[in-house]
């Protein structure tokens, strides 16, 4: 059974820093609760108590909460009330579609004397004659029943009435309690019907089966899955409808049975899928014959852009926004990249070679996209235009005032601004002079220079 644990008391607990023991309301409607336990010591300052819509068969260990004002336990199966004595500041009870058909036990809440509003609405004993009666002169402390006020004549005549009233209240709970017995027995019944029947079912799944059954089994085992797990839904479909359309007693012996069918039909649920994910294969990244595939398993966009003035492949793949990094893994190979989102793989073959070591991967910061920068290895030498060897006349009239200035302007050549070698000093330099007249050797630059500096523009020439 589910009990009150210590981790749901703190979940609970959020409003309050997820300190339990200042506590003094908390919320644990619709947690499947079964037993009512712990809360008496951990949660000594609680004035406020919402236990509805659980499975609490009885009020217990609430006895030293001595500062409780209002305790809600509707839709739960509790037949008695009981155990509440401690609950010195009780202002409020709201019992409302339990199983209570002990009408006398609410004599145990005269010693509640602050306790003004109670609820037995949808309860068996609502149904009593002389119900509403009983409960006005049995507890002079309250004032509403059921959201109904309680006048002041109402109270006097259910007093007159009290002897006769509580008599015939007492024959009815005995007849009721009969009639519960039986019902515990026939509860027990189906239970250990169900308990038998599904035996059945396990042991022919374990398989007492003949010899040829079995090897029918192991040649056709595929196909025998596929057969056996439709019927296995039909099965289930058949089992639901049989167990929903089958007229039961509302009791607590019913309401926890249905719980109890509804987990484990959850868990078998769960366990399939769970099952399904194990048997599901892995993806194949690489072939047996060593072929590296394409894999987008994650499905997810993406963009693979060459980039050739960096001379490098950029991929741009559309990760969630709000994934954190640490759940991507990149690994970059010359020949493909592969991308781990969220241990589903994405992998890419490249179009041509990368370098894995020059290679950078970022996050963009506003679409959140994985950006993955790879070097090619094959580097490709980029030629410059040629500069123009004509002079303009505007370069010349700057040149002619740096002359006059006695400024030289000089055309540097850095060597290193160029991608390709210097084949022209392959072959050590030799002084060549020609034999004839005509002198081959060039005259030196700076006498050039100087020849420029010395002469005058004649516009003439």
């Amino acid at each position: 059974f589910l009990s009150v644990t210590e981790d749901l008391v703190r979940r609970r607990a959020e409003h309050n820093n997820c300190e339990i023991f200042s506590l003094e309301e908390i919320s644990l409607h619709q947690q499947e609760i079964e037993k009512l336990e712990h809360l008496d010591k951990w949660c000594r300052d609680l004035k406020i108590l919402y236990l509805q819509n659980n499975l609490i068969p009885k009020i217990e260990n609430v006895g030293k909460l001595k500062k409780l004002e209002y305790l809600n336990v509707a839709l739960n199966n509790i037949e008695r009330i009981e155990n509440l004595e401690g609950c010195e500041e009780l202002k409020k009870l709201d019992l409302t579609a339990n199983f209570v058909g002990e009408l006398s036990s609410i004599e145990a809440l005269k010693y509640n004397i602050h306790l003004k509003e109670l609820f037995l609405v949808g309860n068996p004993c609502t149904e009593f004659e002389g119900y509403r009666q009983f409960v006005v002169a049995t507890l002079h402390q309250l004032k509403y029943l059921d959201s109904k006020e309680i006048e002041r004549s109402e109270r006097i005549q259910a007093l007159q009435n009290y002897p006769e009233v509580k008599q015939k209240i007492r024959e009815q709970e005995q007849a009721y309690l009969l009639k519960r017995a039986r019902e515990k027995e026939e509860a027990q019944r189906r239970m250990q019907e169900r308990k038998d029947k599904k035996q059945n079912q396990i042991e022919s799944k374990l398989g007492f089966d003949s010899p040829d059954s079995l090897q029918n089994k192991e040649n056709h085992q595929a196909e025998g899955d596929r057969e056996q797990e439709m019927w296995r839904t039909v099965e289930d479909d058949e089992e639901d409808r049989r167990f929903w359309e089958e007229p039961t007693p509302y009791t607590p012996e019913s309401r926890l049975e249905t719980h109890r069918y509804i987990e484990e039909k959850r868990r078998a649920k769960n366990n399939i899928r769970e099952s399904k994910k194990s048997e599901k294969p892995l993806h194949t990244l690489v072939t047996a014959e060593g072929k590296v595939l394409n894999v987008n398993a994650p499905k997810l966009h993406f963009s693979l852009k060459d980039d050739q003035e960096n001379n490098q492949i950029i991929l741009d793949l559309a990760v969630y926004r709000h994934l954190d990094t640490s759940l991507l893994d990149v690994n970059v190979q010359p020949t493909y990249i592969r991308v781990l989102v969220k241990g589903k793989p994405f992998q890419l073959v490249l179009p041509e070679e990368v370098k894995p070591d020059s290679s950078s991967a970022k996050r963009s910061q506003t679409t959140g996209h994985l950006v993955v920068s790879m070097p090619k290895a094959k580097e490709i030498i980029l030629t410059k235009k040629k500069v123009s060897t004509s002079i303009k006349d505007s370069d010349f009239n700057t040149l002619k005032k740096n002359a006059r200035s006695g400024q030289v302007e000089k055309l540097e050549v850095d060597p290193c601004k160029y991608s390709f070698p210097d084949v022209t000093k392959i072959v050590q330099e030799k002084e060549r002079i020609g034999q004839g007249p005509i002198r081959l050797q060039p005259e030196k630059i700076t006498e050039t220079k100087r020849s420029y500096v010395d002469s005058e523009n004649n516009e003439d020439v």
